[in-house]
């Protein structure tokens, strides 16, 4: 019965006083909805592939070597290692499997036809090692069939627009065909197979020629299931001998849990330092800041009210209320209003929540359905609800009767000041953020002006699928005589990515214990010209003019000083059991990373593996209208496979999507964490102004403007935000500068950002206060001066 009362008061006092509530609800609301957001981001990269019902069993085998002067990590290994891991451990090893891309299939279905890009081969112990959901047949006995394909909801779909499918047959590149005999629902999408859209086994890879039995070529991923009860730690000093046991090698093995190659993906000195657990570990302080913020803010609003609660508390202790019960009547009101503000935040989540998933590229749901979730929200609101009102509880709960009923209140209230404390801490969370993200959008901007050292612009590529690769001298010629490529190349890879390294080239001079790796692609004829590289010495491929071409090699500045030739022209390279000549060098470009080193490359002639062709749109031929004239000429001499391709210029902005996400992320909590803020500002200005009402009215009479009245009140809030600068600026440089170590090429953190991040503060500070400033110093001085 008691309770029921509490809820009773509780209810009357929030409605007597609706702007109050509604403020704090708003305010609790927001925060307590961006909390929600960060924690449903973290609980997906914490599951991140640990949803596999033998997790705990499945390992990840990777490699350990000397690079030059570093130990590097890396988990492509040769393909023969599985069958060799199976062998030397026989007693530990329950299933091995290989995984390896499944790129670039034409897969039709009578006149309906699906360039996918997005598939895995797997060995015949794939599924038994990943249960995955089953929506229809046998995905075990099925990967045992060589012309048997399994394929997801999304993808049979796309095929059929069904998913009743079983039976049915797909043509693969106009050749081969296969039964589907299985279909899993989506792949989740904290999973390593998210963008997984069919399984092909691995008898398919061997028959078009993908498999090989060279422990040199590291190109697949190795995934291991050990017994249950098997001591993994036990076997970590025997593993390490595993390649170096079958071939003639000086790296060494490593295992890495499944449950933690998603965030612990860094690894130092050939051990894992961390990785993206740290972006993780941010984003739950952050959401951890933003609650404890948003309930700063109830302190605050809830003190502003005091003087307005203190007769009531006065009254309620003098006729016999106690302590305990007036504590227990203030937490039921922070708890209420935190109940509304929990279901606000639900509703803001649930709408938010398709963008949000946008935003970090992957599919975040709010699982209403789920028991656990309806456990967390009672505690998350009995949390915040506590925590929230503990403090303005046990602060009204103390007021003295007699010197509330006395007047005396003014001169209690003067001398505590916790609230100041509050608002300052609240400004020290979002200069950090501030500065934070400024940091953050400065460092990306600085990888994005970087010189590229080739030209993006009107350049695009496009994999060579089905006849192209036959037929290329052919569409070459015809995207020439047609005015709409002013040059064409093939290559190995895109000119931004690096699909093969080695540290095995030799050359004249080349030291026994030189273990550099140096990247490498393909390209048969005016890579330079076709790419905009720039040459340094001697000249692009030209096999016409120069035949032997086929067998030169372009390396970049790098790869030239590495290899220490002073005059590289004629040099001889060997890669590959093969004699490569020195034809041309150009200027370091960005392949990778723009926030890294630029590595050694060597493009090697035409006797290499192509893949891609590059085409250089001509100046005087407008884009759209040239995409027609290759499509055209595509379809002539390709028909059987869609005109796909890509632009360079979208395919470099890619690199800097991980780093704009994050950005993106910082700038959105940001944003959240000053509006919260500012509410908190509202509140301590109103209790301010009600605390100096006298105060105000006295210096009215006595002359006082309201330019010099609003100055006196908004004096004191600047005054705090210049005491929270001082405290975060050192804070956020620290934060910043562990951020910036995971890049190589990074900005120097300037005084710029602290200045703009401590007037942003200032200003936000100065706008939010200065309506209750105004509205104090406005006051008729013979509304404030009357004495009740």
């Amino acid at each position: 019965m008691a309770s029921s009362n509490y809820i009773k008061i509780a209810w009357r006092n929030l409605k007597k006083n609706k702007g109050f509530t509604a403020i704090n609800i708003i305010g609790l609301a927001i925060g307590m909805a961006a909390a929600m957001l960060i924690f449903i981001w973290v609980r997906s990269e914490l599951t991140h592939d640990r949803m596999y019902p033998k997790t705990d069993q499945i390992y990840t085998v990777g490699n350990k070597d000397y690079w030059g002067d570093k130990l590097e990590v890396w988990f492509s290994t040769p393909k023969p290692l599985a069958a060799a891991l199976k062998a030397d451990y026989p007693e530990e090893v329950n299933h091995v499997t290989r995984i390896n891309t499944a790129a670039g299939f034409l897969f039709a279905v009578g006149d309906k036809k699906i360039n996918s890009f997005s598939g895995l081969f797997v060995d015949t112990s794939f599924f038994n090692m990943f249960d995955l959901k089953v929506l229809a047949g046998d995905p075990v006995q099925a990967i045992h069939q060589p012309t048997a394909i399994v394929v997801t909801e999304n993808f049979a779909k796309n095929l059929f627009a069904h998913t009743d499918v079983i039976g049915k047959t797909v043509k693969i590149d106009s050749v081969d065909y296969f039964t589907i005999a299985a279909v899993l629902a989506n792949p989740p999408s904290n999973s390593f197979m998210t963008k997984t859209s069919y399984f092909l086994p691995w008898k398919y890879m061997e028959k078009i020629g993908y498999d090989d039995q060279n422990w040199g070529n590291n190109s697949i991923t190795t995934m291991v299931e050990f017994k249950a009860g098997t001591n993994v730690n036990s076997l970590r000093n025997s593993f390490k001998g595993l390649t170096q046991r079958h071939h003639e090698a000086t790296r060494e093995n490593l295992l890495q849990p499944l449950k933690d190659a998603w965030l612990y993906n860094k690894y130092v000195d050939g051990k894992a330092r961390g990785g993206r657990i740290e972006i993780v570990r941010i984003f739950t302080v952050i959401a951890a800041f933003i609650l404890l913020i948003a309930c700063i803010n109830f302190m605050n609003l809830s003190t502003a009210q005091s003087e307005r609660r203190a007769k009531e508390v006065a009254v309620r202790k003098v006729v016999g209320a106690k302590r305990g019960s007036l504590i227990f009547q203030f937490l039921t009101e922070s708890i209420l209003i935190a109940l509304f503000a929990g279901i606000i935040a639900v509703i803001i989540v649930f709408l938010s929540l398709p963008a949000y998933s946008t935003l970090v590229d992957r599919k975040l749901t709010l699982e209403l359905g789920n028991l656990y979730f309806w456990i967390f929200f009672i505690g998350f609101i009995l949390f915040t609800g506590v925590l929230a009102g503990s403090y303005p509880a046990f602060y009204l709960s103390s007021f003295q009767p007699i010197k509330v009923l006395k007047g005396k209140l003014a001169v209690l209230l003067g001398t505590v000041n916790p609230r100041k404390l509050l608002v300052v801490s609240q400004f020290v969370i979002a200069i950090v953020l501030i500065i934070s993200t400024l940091g953050i959008r400065k460092q990306i901007q600085y990888g994005q002006d970087r010189a590229l050292g080739f030209n993006k612009e009107r350049l695009l590529y496009i994999y060579e699928q089905g006849d192209i690769a036959a037929k290329s001298e052919l569409i070459k010629n015809e995207l020439i005589a047609k005015g709409i490529a002013s040059s064409v190349t093939r290559s190995m890879s895109p000119i931004t990515q690096r699909w093969s390294n080695s540290n095995g080239m030799h050359w004249e001079g080349k030291a026994e214990n030189n273990t550099v790796i140096i990247n490498r692609t393909t390209a048969d004829d005016k890579i330079v010209e076709t790419a905009g590289l720039t040459l340094i010495a001697g000249r692009d491929f030209d096999l016409k003019t120069y035949p032997t071409d086929s067998s030169g090699i372009i390396i970049n500045a790098t790869a030239a000083k590495l290899m220490g030739f002073k005059d590289p022209l004629g040099k001889i390279i060997y890669d590959n059991d093969r004699e490569w000549h020195v034809v041309g060098v150009i200027k370091d470009f960005i392949q990778e990373s723009p926030f890294d080193p630029i590595n050694p490359l060597m493009i090697e002639g035409a006797h290499g593996n192509m893949n891609v062709t590059h085409i250089k749109i001509k100046e005087s031929m407008p884009t759209q209208e040239a995409l027609k004239g290759m499509e055209a000429i595509y379809k002539t001499f390709n028909p059987d496979y869609p005109f796909d391709y890509q632009f360079v210029d979208e395919e470099y902005a890619m690199k800097f999507d991980e780093s704009v996400k994050i950005g993106q992320l910082a700038s959105l909590f940001a944003s959240l964490t000053i509006l919260i803020s500012c509410l908190g500002l509202v509140g301590l200005a109103a209790f301010m102004a009600e605390n100096r009402t006298k105060e105000i009215g006295i210096r009215k009479v006595l002359g006082a403007s309201i330019f010099n009245l609003t100055k006196l009140l908004s004096m004191e809030f600047m005054v705090l935000v210049l005491i929270a600068c001082g405290i975060a600026f050192p804070f956020a440089y620290w934060a910043m500068d562990s951020f910036l170590t995971k890049y190589t090429y990074r900005i120097n953190i300037g005084f710029d950002i602290f200045l703009i991040a401590g007037f942003s503060a200032l200003l936000i500070t100065l706008l939010s206060v200065s309506y209750q400033s105004l509205k104090a110093a406005c006051t008729n001085p013979v509304n404030s001066l009357r004495d009740e």
